[in-house]
């Protein structure tokens, strides 16, 4: 534990930090764990969630929970996988 005043609060808002990116993250994964479900399940409301889940990593990316070019990555992948799924 640190002795330090500044890097006692500097602790804190890590803390308080992670705590936010984990359910930014956490939130994430879960849309876009339901786009490739829906695509698997052959949904008819597959176009929803998958712009949900681009949405999010959109919204993370603003929040600064993941860099851009991550971003672009996961979307990317996202929208390669749920093409592969759908068209066999």
């Amino acid at each position: 534990m640190a002795n330090i005043k500044s890097q006692m609060k500097r602790n804190r808002q890590n803390e308080t930090r992670r705590v936010r990116n984990k359910a930014v993250r956490s939130e994430l994964n879960t849309r876009t764990r339901r786009a490739v479900e829906a695509a698997e399940a052959g949904d008819p409301d597959l176009e929803l969630f998958t712009k949900a889940a681009i949405r999010r990593i959109d919204s993370a990316v603003a929040k600064g929970v993941l860099h851009k070019n991550t971003g672009a990555r996961k979307k990317s992948r996202l929208v390669k996988q749920l093409a592969i799924i759908t068209n066999g």
